[in-house]
């Protein structure tokens, strides 16, 4: 189970106050990086998303130290990095928020096997939203037999196998 994740933003409080209206919580500053924050389901998984500033890059500490953040003065506006995640409000309030903030929002069908809404936070990073009515839908797909017959490929090896 992934219990959060981390994205960068333009406007890192606005996001984190979109997201937080998506899932109907709070947004919290998120001191340990300046600038960040945290939005907290409340689910009982610790589920959390982490929102910092775009330029803001972890690296690892030396030695004994912890993670060290760096600031990266030219970075992309674009990443690969995107999340699947369910909310509780209906596409009707998702295409409402996309539209109050100016975000690209629509619905698209993954293969056939489930729909999600594409939300692109500041039209740059997506999160593909799963809202009840859709869901269920991809939880009964997401497996990992599906999966392999969706893409029609072969399970991998684990990596102590191969070392063998």
């Amino acid at each position: 189970m992934i219990h959060h994740i981390s994205i960068a933003a333009k406007n890192p409080e606005r996001v984190a106050r979109v997201i937080a209206s998506l899932w109907q919580t709070q947004a919290l500053p998120f001191p340990p990086f300046p600038g960040s924050y945290i939005v907290i389901n409340n689910d009982g998984h610790g589920t959390a998303i982490e929102v910092t500033p775009l330029g803001l890059e972890l690296m690892p500490g030396e030695d004994d130290q912890e993670v060290q953040p760096h600031e990266n003065h030219v970075p992309s506006p674009y990443t690969a990095t995107h999340a699947a995640i369910s909310v509780p409000v209906s596409e009707a309030e998702i295409r409402r928020i996309a539209e109050r903030e100016g975000w690209r929002v629509g619905v698209f069908d993954r293969g056939g096997a489930f729909q999600l809404i594409e939300f692109w936070v500041e039209n740059r990073l997506m999160l593909e939203l799963l809202p009840p009515e859709m869901a269920q839908r991809y939880l009964d797909f997401a497996t990992l037999e599906n999966f392999a017959e969706l893409f029609q490929v072969e399970f991998l090896q684990p990596q102590e196998q191969l070392a063998a």
